[in-house]
Parts: structure tokens; sequence; C-alpha cells
């Protein structure tokens, strides 16, 4: 096998064929031409036009509103996640932020802890009887008794903190950017990273992260879309579009009381999601009818 032969290895096999056959002829014809520089333009052009045939078509979901519970809508919603019958939430701004324990059927908070003026609170995350919360630009993290809110340790972190999320073995950290931090759940210190690309386009401003049947749900920041990621290539699998689920024009700072956290019920399979400030938190099924256009 040719050594660029390689390149086809991941086409589908009805256009490997052609797709060679295709290659070999354009490689003869360059190479009638004696300048080197036109057979590099040659190459080029071809397989920038291999990389169009290859890109996928990611699908786009919609929703159905199953059921609408309150929320607190002074809480800036930074971190949510779902265990043992109730939501866990970090809520964010400085001197107002704070770690909760929510009945969900009524929003009551049952139990919560400041984090006083000194820190802007971001995502968190249970990992056995412990939870974990990171701060924006402090890089500074804390450990929490999950069942009484004792702060047990700290840790600390280049760079900002934005969400959290596991699997059995890891857990996932966002911070703005495109990248995934992989962490070790014992030490909480990065061991490798997943680099998330929508047909290879870094996707930017990851936020709140969620654990999903083998994926990683991630609110993007400012927009109504959650993308499903593949953590094991950082591929974005599926978008789902949550325009008109809640008209947050109408609340004080519309600019920034934005889509933020997402919840998972593993053993019902119920999906919960939220936003900043929001006075619902809505559970949904996802559809494959698209929203229409807003």
């Amino acid at each position: 096998m040719l050594e660029s032969d390689a390149h086809f290895r991941y086409m589908p096999s009805n256009m490997q064929n052609s797709s060679k056959a295709m290659f070999h002829k354009t490689i003869i014809s360059c190479l009638a031409q004696a300048h080197t520089r036109k057979f590099c333009v040659c190459a080029l052009l071809f397989f920038s036009s291999c990389s169009l045939v290859q890109a996928k078509n990611i699908p786009t979901y919609g929703f159905k509103i199953i059921h609408r519970y309150t929320h607190d809508p002074l809480a800036y919603t930074e971190g949510l996640f779902y265990q043992g019958g109730y939501l866990y939430e970090s809520t964010g701004q400085t001197g107002q932020s704070y770690v909760r324990k929510v009945e969900l059927e009524t929003g009551k908070v049952l139990q919560q802890v400041s984090l006083g003026s000194a820190y802007f609170g971001e995502g968190i995350v249970a990992w056995h009887e412990k939870l974990i919360q990171v701060t924006w630009q402090g890089g500074v993290g804390f450990v929490y008794d999950l069942k009484n809110f004792q702060t047990l340790r700290q840790f600390s972190y280049p760079g900002e903190g934005w969400a959290l999320t596991h699997d059995s073995k890891h857990i996932y950290m966002s911070d703005g950017t495109a990248e995934l931090r992989i962490l070790d759940p014992d030490t909480l210190t990065k061991t490798a990273s997943i680099h998330v690309t929508d047909n290879g386009v870094p996707v930017r401003n990851l936020n709140e992260l969620e654990w999903v049947r083998g994926e990683i749900y991630a609110n993007v920041w400012l927009t109504d879309r959650i993308a499903r990621i593949d953590p094991t290539t950082g591929n974005v699998v599926g978008w789902i579009d949550l325009r008109g689920l809640f008209d947050h024009q109408s609340l004080a700072d519309p600019n920034d009381d934005v889509l933020n956290g997402i919840a998972y019920d593993a053993k019902h399979d119920r999906l919960f999601v939220t936003g900043k400030c929001w006075p619902y938190v809505f559970e949904i099924k996802l559809t494959t009818e698209k929203p229409a256009k807003t």
C-alpha cells in the first residue's frame, strides 16, 4: 500500500477506490510538470478537496418540555448536578456565591454554604462522599464533605475554572476555551486534555458540563446550544438547540442571564436544564425536530 493511501483509511469503502484513483491520476499529472512548486499546489488542492468530502453532517436535536420546576430567580447558576433525589447547585457573582442542596419539586434550598466575598463560584461535581468546586479567576478550588458541606481542603490550578463533571474514572473541567482538562479525582491535578471541535473547528466558551450516557454535554456560553461531545475524540457528535425554551430577554440582565446548567438523573433518564437567574428548571426530552428559527 502506498504511504499516501493512509489518508483514505477513514473514508467510506465506496469512496476509497474512486478517491485513490483520482489521487494517483493527480500525482501522474503533476509529475509530468517539471516544476516542483506546481506539484505542491496540485497536491494541496487535492487534499483540501478530500477534507471537504470527509466533513460530517452533525445532527441537531430539538426538545420537548416534560416538566417545569421552580428555581430561585436570584441564583446565578454556574454549576448543577442531580444526585440522590436532589439538585446540587453552585452560584456565581463575588459575594453572592453559594453551594446549595435544593429540593427539586419545590425549589426550596435545604442546605447551603457561602464562599464569602473573596471568590466567584463556578462549577461543582460530586466524587464519592465529596463535593468539589472551582472558582472563576481565583485559581483556587474547594473540596467539601457532601453531607454537611464542611470544607475539607483547597486545591489550586492555573487559569480559570468554569465547570466540572465526571465519569467513573476521571473528572473533567472546562475553562472557557475549547479545551476540557482531565483531572485525577484524588489529587485534582491535570493528567490530560480533550480538544473539542465541530468538524475540525474549535468550540470555544465551553461552560457548564454534564456526563450523559457516555457523552459530555456542554453549555456554550452566551448561546442557546448544548454540545454533545465524544470524550474519546473531542468531536462534537450532536447539537441540542434550546431556542424557545425560555425567554431570558424578559429578565433584568438578558445579555448575561443566559442558558447555563445541565443535570442528569441517570436512574430515571431525566435531563434537566436551567439558566442564570431563570425562574425555572426544565426537565426536557430530546427530539429530532429542530426548534423554529427566532
